[in-house]
């Protein structure tokens, strides 16, 4: 029953991943030929400081390959890489961020500020939560609050953002069903942007992004543990039906853990978790973690919550339980980008957390006085993680949570939504600016 999550290990010959996983390759897999794009890259030049002596090394081949998700990247230094990661972020037709856009000039550069946008496409690899399909077409999942879709050539804000992978793997990806779903897969893929959580069918859903950078390489993987029910309105991906992963039940997910494990050097896992409107961490949020720990997890990055939740570390792991609404709505909230380094060993180096505020349909850095308090306010809701003053994290032996069991979320108020003004749509889609408040 597991085994369309499985990514063939066949990848990792072409990964440069040396593995016990080789032992697993049928002779069927080892004699398939992979639909890779190869270029013909100029040689690398590397001067020797003692003797100034030019060595010429051979370059890196050039990967794209969609099929086993397979993709080369360039980093901006030979010696180390980055990674950048953001929360909840919405192009859903109707809503205020949306309006605002098309009012600005310079479109998503006026909503996302430049120090932002600099730190995002100066990272060598960034990713977001796309939580929203792109498509015109399907219906919106009877009874649901709020339904999102996105027009299909908006994908290029993607581009304009820096952004090098989403996430699919939360509860508004199937909003206007399987079509729309498949869609926006195929969008995704039309705009070269690697998508994680979700797909045609479980198969395609449980492989994981590898990214060969530095030669080296990166996995990632998503899935999503809303919405906790039997039968969710986001359907979950079948051996022969569209859907996103689901992770509500861990085994599933950390087979995809493992499998990453087993042909990389470092495993982000990206996860769709917990409860919205509150930075209090639920045991279910920590169960799943320490299962993906286990597994083979490097780094966990969380969302949905719409708010920031706390930061934590198990053994050597980074766990960032929320990361909040990066670019949603109107609302006033605290936000933020997290930046890991990894040496040239794939080892974490850094950890810095980089406060910003959404505000008004804009993303902005934080200021100093906000910088100041949204730090301090980060230290109180995590647990064995220490902030220094300029947001670089480590972990503690102290665990500095101080909720007492209490929701200190600035979002644990949730008024009723007012209607925004918005353009003009072809057809009738919502016009309200809310937090999803799905159950």
């Amino acid at each position: 029953a597991m085994t369309g999550c499985v990514l063939a290990d066949r990848v990792s010959g072409l990964l440069g991943k040396e593995s016990d996983a080789e032992e697993a390759v049928s002779p069927a897999d080892s004699e398939e030929t992979l639909p890779v794009i190869f270029y013909d890259p100029p040689t690398i030049e590397v001067v020797s400081e003692a003797s100034e002596e030019v060595i010429e090394e051979e370059p890196e081949e050039e990967i794209y390959d969609d099929a086993a998700k397979i993709y080369s990247k360039h980093a901006a230094s030979r010696e180390q890489l980055t990674l950048t990661f953001a929360g909840d972020v919405s192009f859903a037709e109707g809503y205020a961020n949306m309006s605002t856009l098309y009012s600005q000039e310079f479109g998503i550069h006026d909503c996302i500020m430049k120090e932002v946008m600099d730190e995002m496409r100066g990272s060598d690899i960034m990713m977001i939560n796309n939580e929203f399909p792109y498509s015109a077409r399907g219906s919106a999942r009877e009874g649901k609050k709020f339904t999102f879709r996105a027009k299909p050539e908006n994908v290029v804000l993607l581009d304009d953002m820096g952004v090098d992978i989403v996430s699919l793997a939360n509860n508004h990806a199937y909003d206007y069903g399987p079509e729309a779903l498949m869609d926006s897969i195929d969008i995704l893929k039309n705009a070269k942007i690697p998508f994680v959580g979700a797909g045609y069918n479980l198969e395609e859903a449980c492989k994981p992004v590898y990214f060969r950078i530095n030669r080296k390489t990166i996995a990632y993987v998503s899935a999503t543990q809303i919405e906790r029910t039997a039968s969710p309105d986001t359907k979950e991906a079948t051996a022969d039906s569209p859907g996103v992963l689901r992770t509500l039940d861990a085994a599933k997910f950390t087979e995809v853990i493992r499998n990453a494990e087993a042909n990389s050097d470092f495993v982000v896992v990206y996860v769709h978790w917990g409860s919205e409107n509150t930075d209090l961490v639920e045991q279910s949020q920590r169960d799943l973690a320490n299962k993906y720990v286990e597994a083979g997890a490097d780094l966990i990055i969380g969302d949905h919550s719409h708010c920031l939740q706390g930061v934590d570390y198990i053994g050597d792991v980074p766990v960032f339980y929320s990361l909040g609404n990066f670019w949603f709505n109107s609302k006033t909230v605290d936000t933020c980008l997290v930046r890991v380094t990894l040496n040239s060993d794939c080892q974490i180096s850094n950890v810095k957390f980089i406060p910003c505020i959404q505000k008004g349909c804009k993303t902005y850095l934080a200021d100093n006085e906000n910088k100041v308090r949204i730090i301090n306010y980060m230290q109180g809701i995590s647990n064995y993680a220490g902030f220094s003053p300029e947001g670089d994290i480590t972990r503690s032996d102290t665990d500095h949570n101080t909720q007492n069991g209490q929701n200190t979320s600035p979002s644990k108020r949730v008024e009723t939504p007012e209607p925004d003004v918005a353009l003009p749509m072809p057809e009738a889609l919502p016009l309200i600016d809310s937090e999803d408040l799905n159950q």
